[in-house]
């Protein structure tokens, strides 16, 4: 019993999704900890670059770590769902 091209794009669809929702907590804490970098570099006039990377880091990798559980439960029920063919 094959897939039909229907069934195949539906997968795709919500592989996508899930992608875009399990990294949308980590892309977030990006963004937000970049602008407020971004509007402490210009009230200070401090241009330097490499200055918005190291907390941008830190803060990514506090935010996956806090939304970790998340993400795994997500992937398990999604594996789940893909190997028993529902």
């Amino acid at each position: 019993m094959g897939m039909t091209v229907d069934q195949a794009i539906d997968v795709v669809r919500e592989t996508l999704t899930l992608m875009l929702m399990l990294s949308a907590p980590i892309l977030a804490a990006a963004l937000v900890i970049g602008l407020a970098v971004s509007l402490l570099q210009a009230v200070t006039q401090v241009q330097e670059q490499t200055l918005s990377f190291v907390p941008k880091i830190i803060g990514m990798a506090l935010a996956a770590i806090f939304v970790l559980p998340w993400i795994i439960t997500k992937i398990m029920d999604f594996s789940a769902r893909m190997f028993s063919g529902a």
